[in-house]
């Protein structure tokens, strides 16, 4: 190389969510150094703050669970939800490697997955989609396995589960306690599990935390090197190539020569306000977002200077969320499917199915956003009953809502919709004749305006003892409405890749030695959300290909 460097290595990754270490975990695998370079002082990104599941198409956990899924009733149903939104060889390259990558990782490193019986592909009706689900959630990790430090830098999700450890298959029988014996004796089952932690001293981890946990711990036994507290403040770029980065360490610019190449995996643009009126709908806030801090959008100005062609920016991965006062977002996932509760705009009218896959549902929040009729916030109004039999925002059954969001007016109360209407500004006629409506369909068990508990998705948050899973009048008060908000777990669009994640010009050229994976590239979902796990799953894996490719480039060269 032309230039003296401070280090070198293989490859270079910008990130340490899910898609950076992934990328770094192949490369170890290939016998490859590489260094990871985090902006923040904690690693694990928003994968540490998700749920941490994958969709992967015809992975080998699957097949062991008899699902009988196939590449062909895979591609079906891609062409059926993404449609001709991304480039057919992204589609086939996500199909081929994905379950290449599942296997790789749990034969050779601690990245270990188990299936979720029943969690349903978001659109099961469509061709080729899967009311038993494809998804597979990280296997539980004791978190004491991490050494001191890995533990303490660890980005901790700070999820309201009072000290237990739960999955999302115990969630969903979870959000029942109340209702069901599968509930109950799902509380059961997570409260020996957490007593078995006290007694052995363990710690338990479920979600994204324990996905990262466990990259981390095996990124650590491959020898793998991270630097947190390291913001990447530019590509080198030498003959058309990229041969490295600059960052910024201990408060001076340092140069690391990448021989292989660059993997940006350092998110998207979800806290940076200016991107996000450069190029998402309006209205738009940072505060409204799940993401992880500090993804402003660096890595991806980085890639357009370098001349990377850009798709997807006015897209989000849509998260319907309530963002009470000096807290972060809660991300509405099982809350919109529950019965005895509807979602109107500030107009006194429902305007889609509640119970819709949540980025779904955000895209409605903006379809039907008008300034006579805004949807941005719209409202969540539930009766006492709904309140009293189901986990809401976190509270178990019956757990009153925190003093703070009803006296300092986030959440509002009232003995009755017209007063309720008061209190929010919407027009008593209006919401009474919305909420007479709503329940004429409840006890018919049929909603007729949206076709709410139709989909077996909607189903899988509802409550199996009803005649509709997800329907039952809003008649108890008090009653209380909560302001909602087309909030995001990321943003979709970013650096336009190809099979490879090799990063593309507009004339589809590749930049050589840069590459992209998650949220910082070009969805390769296109405009929608096939079903959980289709961020990670597709960030891991096309970082896992990304690798690949770069470690045959410089086997051959």
């Amino acid at each position: 190389m032309s230039k003296s460097w401070d280090h070198t290595y293989d490859v270079v990754v910008v990130g340490s969510g899910a898609a950076g270490l992934a990328a770094a975990l192949t490369a170890r695998l290939r016998g490859l150094s590489v260094l990871v370079v985090e902006k923040t002082a904690f690693y694990g990104g928003s994968t540490a703050l998700s749920g941490g599941a994958i969709w992967v198409p015809t992975n080998f956990h699957l097949d062991a669970a008899g699902l009988g899924d196939t590449r062909e009733k895979a591609r079906a149903y891609l062409d059926a939800t993404v449609g001709d939104r991304v480039p057919e060889a992204l589609k086939d390259a996500y199909l081929s490697n994905g379950p290449r990558m599942v296997r790789e990782f749990h034969d050779r490193t601690d990245v270990k997955f188990v299936y979720t019986p029943g969690y349903c592909d978001y659109f099961p009706e469509r061709l080729g989609g899967y009311p038993q689900g494809r998804s597979i959630e990280p296997a539980i990790f004791d978190f004491n396995r991490l050494g001191p430090e890995a533990r303490r830098t660890m980005r901790r999700a700070g999820l309201p589960t009072y000290g237990l450890t739960i999955t999302s298959h115990d969630f969903r029988y979870l959000n029942m306690v109340a209702r069901t014996w599968a509930g109950r004796r799902t509380s059961l089952k997570v409260g020996l599990r957490a007593a078995k932690a006290l007694a052995t001293r363990s710690k338990p981890l479920s979600l994204g935390e324990a996905l990262i946990a466990r990259m981390r711990h095996s990124l650590d036994g491959l020898g793998g090197q991270l630097w947190l507290s390291a913001p990447l403040t530019g590509l080198v770029e030498e003959n058309g190539r990229i041969t490295g980065v600059r960052v910024r360490r201990d408060g001076k610019e340092t140069t690391v020569a990448a021989t292989g190449g660059v993997v940006l995996a350092s998110g998207g643009f979800s806290h940076n306000q200016e991107l996000r009126e450069k190029h998402l709908p309006a209205p738009t806030s940072t505060v409204w977002s799940s993401a992880s801090e500090q993804q402003t959008g660096d890595a991806l100005e980085l890639g357009v200077e370098a001349g990377a062609a850009t798709d997807l920016l006015d897209k989000v991965w849509g998260a319907p969320s309530v963002v009470p006062p000096g807290e972060r977002p809660f991300f509405l996932v099982a809350d919109r499917g529950i019965p005895g509760m509807v979602i109107v705009n500030q107009a006194g009218d429902r305007y889609a199915n509640e119970a819709a896959p949540y980025s779904e549902f955000v895209d409605a929040m903006y379809a039907h956003h008008t300034p006579e009729a805004s949807t941005v916030p719209s409202w969540l109004i539930l009766d006492a009953r709904a309140k009293s039999r189901y986990l809401f925002m976190g509270l178990f059954p019956g757990q009153p809502f925190p003093k703070k969001w009803l006296s300092g007016g986030f959440i509002e109360k009232a003995d009755s919709i017209t007063e309720l209407a008061g209190r929010t500004g919407i027009d008593p006629q209006r919401l009474n004749a919305t909420i007479d409506r709503f329940n004429t369909f409840a006890h018919a068990g049929r909603d007729v305006d949206f076709h709410r508990g139709e989909s077996v998705y909607d189903r899988y948050y509802g409550d199996p003892t009803l005649p509709n899973p997800n329907l039952a009048p809003l008649s108890k008060p008090p009653y209380y409405a909560i302001p909602v908000h087309p909030g995001d777990i990321g943003t979709k669009g970013g650096l336009v890749t190809d099979g490879t994640a090799r990063v593309l010009r507009e004339n589809g050229s590749p930049i050589e030695g840069l590459y992209a994976s998650g949220n910082v590239s070009a969805a390769p979902m296109g405009e929608t959300y096939p079903g959980p796990g289709a961020t990670i799953g597709p960030a891991m894996t096309f970082s896992w290909s990304a690798v690949n490719h770069l470690a045959e480039e410089l086997r051959t060269s």
